[in-house]
């Protein structure tokens, strides 16, 4: 393997967790090596771009197998090599006109292990087209900034969360926690996944919007710190909401990371929620991510 090729594959890979980079080295990335989960994970353009360039490389590479025989297709045209591309393209596709056809023992040799391969492409692209469209994908909006202010008199991180399709998502269940950079008396550092509870974590209707909060209270890892502490320990908080979509009755799942810059302390949420004169409730998205400050008190730099 020459050297440059297995720089290429073992080629550092960027990853952003709580808008934190991270670079990832050591790992050979080959596609072949996971290609069922590339070609369900990259872009609609990119994946039809690499489904047509394959077509085009097998149909160049059975159509110069035909060129190879002693005219081994009947009636061909052109009578060159795009004949042949031409006649590759109908029997990969399993369409046959009839104009054209193999008339030598090497062209039907040819002409079987072509539709061999024709047959198992189409299956191929077609289960991958299939499970591209049925994978299930959640539509929620997460806001930008959690909040941090006053409710009922205690301390609370809020997070607001939408979903964006508007249709039922039953039984729908939250879980929050914090990542912290953390030493140990012995001096050993790492970063530690800390469960924050919420007052709420289960919605059974989850069809509009839902403000998720933590209580900073005695018991919360968050009690005690300062905007100073969650920088020193990098926080990152990270959110995952699950359910079951009611229209395709399929399990639906989304996840949003924040870093400690993004948190907003004495702040709160613009309404979503209001009554127009009729005293009909109209709900407005385009507030979802605005928040205004509020009424500092004495510990507002501490939780």
């Amino acid at each position: 393997m020459p050297a440059w090729f297995h720089q290429w594959l073992n080629r550092p890979r960027t990853i952003q967790i709580g808008g934190r980079p991270f670079v990832s080295e050591g790992l050979t990335q080959r596609i072949w090596d996971d290609i069922y989960h590339s070609a369900l994970t990259i872009r609609w353009p990119t994946f039809f771009g690499l489904a047509a360039a394959v077509f085009l490389v097998l149909n160049a590479l059975f159509g110069l197998l035909y060129q190879l025989g002693d005219h081994a297709i009947a009636n061909q045209f052109p009578s060159n090599f795009a004949g042949a591309f031409f006649f590759s393209v109908e029997t990969l596709a399993t369409v046959g006109y009839g104009d054209m056809h193999p008339q030598t023992l090497y062209g039907h040799l040819v002409a079987t292990v072509e539709i061999f391969f024709g047959m198992l492409s189409i299956a191929l692209v077609t289960g991958l087209v299939f499970a591209r469209f049925s994978r299930p994908r959640a539509k929620m909006m997460f806001a930008d900034h959690p909040v941090i202010r006053l409710v009922h008199g205690k301390r609370t991180l809020m997070i607001r969360a939408a979903n964006a399709r508007q249709n039922v998502i039953a039984a729908a269940s939250a879980k929050l926690h914090l990542l912290l950079r953390e030493t140990s008396p012995e001096g050993f550092r790492l970063r530690r996944i800390h469960d924050l509870t919420l007052l709420r974590d289960r919605h059974p209707v989850f069809t509009l919007s839902w403000s998720l909060m933590h209580v900073i209270d005695e018991g919360s890892p968050l009690h005690g710190m300062s905007a100073e502490d969650l920088a020193a320990s990098e926080a990152t908080l990270m959110l995952s909401i699950e359910g079951i979509d009611e229209t395709t009755s399929q399990s639906m799942l989304a996840r949003r990371q924040w870093s400690y810059r993004e948190w907003r302390w004495n702040h709160r949420y613009v309404d979503l929620v209001h009554d127009d004169e009729l005293g009909i409730s109209h709900i407005d998205y385009g507030v979802f991510h605005q928040v205004l400050p509020v009424e500092q008190d004495e510990d507002s730099d501490r939780f």
